[in-house]
């Protein structure tokens, strides 16, 4: 997903810089230059294209898979210019910079719409191609290997499903008529299918694993790649189930370094300050309300576990009763908590409630991003029964994770299972590009109101 967003990026980069160019040509009849053009029009022409990026992305544009209709993609579209002219409406004349005139920008805006449009339908129709998917067969008939099948066959990845591969003694637990003939041996039977991938998804390899046939296809340029990596790369997510402690010590990743550490640091700090110098003239307007709404105090104190299991003290502001768990005890948010007051709800939902964690980034409690900090009473419980939930305290705790931009709100044994998947992919993968990422994807959560309780 993040290849085919780049190559859409790409393509509506340039499509928004054909647009601009060929507005200046129908407004001016002329071609325009651009050694002829001064420094304030050069921010203008890179603005506009950043305008065009930003409000699709937004609207999710590169997020929409090949399946949803041209009727759907040409409504985002159109979102996205109106979108995109306010934002540049707002920059050029309001702040009195207009590097070109409002005729220009219509028939810019109309024309990239128009290109967009072209470009985008026929990358789908691209996408969805046969002869543009990597066929991938899958070596093993049991639950492993039906999973990863049923993965394959999902239609929002450019995969097909070449068939199965039966090994003895595993159990038929995938369709008979999709198990390839092997009698003439398997590496010509997976020739003969055309395979670009196998996916090794034998749920017992001892006395299992075909290893010279495989050796001959790696050597013959076919990917050979094990389930839990295949998952990885398809989902974004790990395959928990199914990772033992020496995938975590062989596989690529999970290498925070020192000076990744460092660099987190202080972009933390940096932006931390910024988000509170923006937000702290509101901070007396949503304490009135707080208090107007309900009695008790405006910020919620409450005990985290952070990094390496040390517990801290993270702030909010309270959007619950103050006697909430006076009764219950410590027990998960649900979907129309009774417990949360009318402003309350509000903050929730908007996420303002969680702008005073800014100040346990400061403190050095936690990131902006990284995995969620859990509450001591439910870490202790889910270390019984989750493997490996521990390693998610490898590094700090974040305001928000690829966990919270990925999956919904989690009240539940089971949804900590699916967060923990993210949290995990999130370590094996760190890095600042994939944590700018997840702040973009958060200003969307935000904006929509998604997932919050």
């Amino acid at each position: 997903m993040v290849k085919r967003a780049a190559f859409l990026i790409a393509g509506d980069t340039l499509a928004a810089l054909a647009a601009l160019f060929a507005a200046y040509f129908i407004r001016f009849g002329s071609a325009p230059q651009l050694r002829d053009f001064s420094r304030l029009q050069l921010l203008g022409i890179f603005m506009f294209v950043a305008a065009q990026i930003s409000s699709s992305f937004l609207v999710e544009l590169y997020a929409l898979f090949s399946e949803s209709s041209r009727k759907e993609l040409a409504i985002r579209i159109l979102v996205s210019l109106v979108v995109s002219f306010f934002i540049l409406t707002a920059i050029f004349y309001l702040a009195e910079f207009a590097p070109y005139g409002r005729g220009v920008l219509a028939i810019a805006l109309l024309m990239f719409g128009l290109l967009q449009f072209i470009g985008h339908s026929f990358y789908r129709i691209m996408y969805g191609l046969p002869w543009m998917s990597s066929r991938v067969l899958v070596l093993g008939t049991g639950p492993l290997a039906r999973q990863i099948g049923n993965l394959i066959e999902n239609k929002k990845l450019n995969c097909l499903l070449a068939g199965y591969v039966n090994c003895s003694a595993e159990p038929v637990m995938v369709p008979y008529h999709r198990i390839i003939n092997s009698e003439n041996g398997l590496f010509e039977a997976i020739k003969n299918v055309g395979a670009h991938k196998i996916v090794v998804s034998l749920s017992e390899r001892r006395g299992m694993f075909p290893l010279q046939d495989m050796l001959s296809c790696k050597l013959s340029g076919i990917e050979v790649v094990d389930a839990p990596s295949f998952y990885e790369q398809m989902t974004g997510k790990l395959l928990l189930e199914n990772i033992t402690p020496s995938w975590f010590i062989f596989s690529h990743g999970f290498q925070v370094t020192f000076a990744l550490r460092a660099l987190k640091r202080m972009v933390d700090i940096f932006c931390s300050l910024i988000g509170l110098l923006f937000t702290l003239p509101f901070f007396p307007v949503i304490a009135l309300c707080i208090r107007f709404d309900s009695p008790g105090p405006i910020f919620f104190r409450q005990v985290r576990v952070g990094e390496g299991e040390r517990p801290f003290t993270l702030l909010k502001f309270r959007s619950m009763r103050q006697d909430a768990e006076k009764k219950s005890g410590a027990v998960w948010a649900v979907e129309n908590d009774p417990r949360v007051t009318r402003f309350g709800e509000f903050l929730r939902k908007s996420r303002i409630d969680e702008i005073p964690q800014l100040l346990n980034v400061i403190r050095g409690d936690m990131s902006l991003v990284g995995p969620r900090p859990e509450r001591p009473e439910f870490v202790g419980k889910l270390k019984e029964v989750i493997p490996y939930y521990s390693e998610r305290h490898y590094v700090k705790p974040g305001v928000t994770g690829w966990a919270q931009v990925s999956y919904p709100y989690g009240a539940s044994v089971e949804d900590a299972i699916e967060k923990l998947r993210y949290d995990l992919y999130y370590i094996k993968n760190i890095s600042l590009p994939f944590d700018i990422l997840i702040i973009l994807e958060t200003i969307k959560v935000v904006l929509f109101r998604r997932g919050g309780r």
